[in-house]
């Protein structure tokens, strides 16, 4: 399953990306925010990284105004591994490199254009596994 969420400062680009997504018969669920009037986003972000979590198999997709705001939320969880991507390469190298579950997107500066290539990198690129999965692992251990 794919979830999304966002607040108030993501909430059109989010819009954007759920037609665009439902126009691919990709299977999602919208977790809010459902207006543009102003909300919190650390809630928004929890109710994704809930979803996510509780499937290996589960994706998301957070939007606020910078991204970083919600990329601080999302990892404060720990079998959340979420990436802040801003253009089609990051989102390669967050997927391939770090086995990204959760893209987050900036509401305020990523245009639906881009916004839709980079979360296409997101749904279709495998993580490399090896060294790479071997750097998560160290991440992980406490």
């Amino acid at each position: 399953m794919l979830y999304l969420a966002s607040d108030h400062a993501g909430y059109a680009l989010k819009q954007k990306l759920i037609s665009y997504l439902k126009n691919k018969n990709i299977d999602l669920t919208d977790l809010g925010t459902f207006s543009s009037e102003r909300t919190d986003f650390p809630k928004y972000a929890k109710f994704l990284t809930d979803k996510v979590s509780s499937s290996k198999d589960d994706k998301g997709i957070l939007i606020c105004g910078t991204g970083i705001g919600m990329s601080i939320a999302a990892n404060r969880n720990p079998l959340i591994r979420a990436g802040l991507c801003t253009n089609i390469k990051t989102a390669r190298l967050a997927r391939q490199h770090n086995d990204i579950n959760v893209l987050v997107l900036a509401g305020r500066s990523t245009c639906g254009f881009i916004a839709k290539k980079i979360v296409n990198v997101f749904l279709n690129t495998e993580a490399l596994g090896g060294v790479y999965a071997e750097r998560m692992a160290q991440i992980d251990q406490k």
